[in-house]
């Protein structure tokens, strides 16, 4: 088994800066892709970032491209989000997710494996 918890998720007024970590603990993989994901009320969950365990590849979605960098310290088994210029759209829990391996699409919420619980960020205006 393996456990994803977030931290970081705070009120932050538009334009400010946060950074979300996601610790992963238990099970070891040989390689695994990590990825961000966020859930805004009342809408699907949608794909932000993803970065393989080489840290080589990243992903991530236009609504947040150039703005959002995505980063890893796998001595510490974890992943952080780093978001600057944020807006209020940009308010929603953010889950971060584990897939074993490198899937074949990184954006589909169901090629993850584990989940994290979440953390609210909300972005005033």
């Amino acid at each position: 088994q393996v456990q994803l918890v977030e931290s970081g998720g705070v009120l932050v007024q538009a334009g400010g800066s946060l950074r979300l970590s996601c610790a992963a603990s238990g099970r070891a993989f040989s390689s695994y892709t990590m990825g961000w994901f966020r859930q805004a009320p009342g809408k699907e969950r949608e794909f932000v970032a993803a970065i393989t365990l080489s840290a080589i590849t990243k992903w991530f979605s236009d609504s947040v491209k150039g703005r959002f960098t995505i980063s890893r310290d796998n001595a510490k088994n974890t992943v952080y989000l780093q978001m600057n210029s944020l807006k209020p759209e940009d308010t929603a829990v953010y889950y971060c997710a584990l897939a074993a391996g490198l899937p074949r699409t990184v954006v589909a919420a169901e090629t993850y494996d584990y989940w994290g619980q979440g953390t609210q960020v909300t972005v005033s205006s």
